[in-house]
């Protein structure tokens, strides 16, 4: 027993090391699990009018409705979804209550690029949103095309001329039947902690099945070497 118990000692240190990184991802699960539960509540909310100062944090994901009119250019951004492959979003200034938002009215396909869409009075029911999709491996935009690579809202702001507020469009009256609108929800935001407690958990019992093992074979070695 002596002999073994320096290992032990390491042994139990680990696991317990492992086991309480296991304990933190079911905490941090359940954190996780709520905090969604709190934004698809805010996003499926009765919808208000935009507030008069949005805040990107304070205002993020909030459900709003407003009436105006489409006008001016479009940016169209790159985008790929499961269920119509690629095309654009379509991004355009939204002007109402004498401001100037913007909108993004949802997916048209890679043929529709540019197929005529002329300034229209709307009503829009949406979320706020500031997305944040600029990483180091995104590319430049090319301004010449017309084809952005993500939804930067100062950029598209500077660009339409509009305050630095967007609009993602969950429904438009009356409809363009060309555009399919992608509202916003919290598919995109990560959480793998079931799977990081799983792992953790995986390796506890893992290292449980080594320890024993080792053990086993230290007694039988020794048990030979008495002989």
């Amino acid at each position: 027993m002596r002999r073994n118990l320096p290992f032990l000692i390491f042994s139990a240190a680990v696991l317990v090391l492992f086991i309480s990184l296991g304990n933190w991802q079911v905490r941090r699960l359940a954190e996780k699990e709520a905090y969604l539960a709190e934004i698809d509540s805010r996003i499926g909310a009765a919808p208000v009018a935009i507030p008069a100062t949005p805040d990107p944090q304070a205002d993020r994901f909030l459900a709003v409705t407003a009436a105006g009119r489409l006008t001016g250019p479009e940016i169209h951004v790159l985008v790929s979804t499961r269920d119509f492959g690629a095309g654009y979003r379509v991004i355009r200034a939204f002007e109402t209550d004498g401001r100037r938002v913007l909108v993004d009215l949802g997916f048209i396909r890679l043929t529709a690029k540019d197929a005529p869409r002329p300034p229209r009075d709307v009503t829009l029911t949406g979320n706020l949103y500031w997305p944040d999709e600029i990483d180091s491996y995104t590319p430049e935009n090319d301004r010449d095309a017309n084809i952005w690579y993500a939804r930067d809202v100062p950029s598209l702001a500077t660009a339409l001329g509009t305050e630095e507020t967007l609009i993602v469009a969950r429904a438009i009256d009356p409809p363009n039947p060309a555009i399919t609108p992608l509202p916003t929800d919290t598919s995109g935001i990560p959480n793998r902690h079931l799977e990081y407690l799983l792992t953790w958990y995986g390796l506890a019992a893992t290292w449980v099945v080594m320890t024993l093992y080792f053990l086993s074979r230290r007694r039988t070695t020794a048990r030979k070497g008495s002989r």
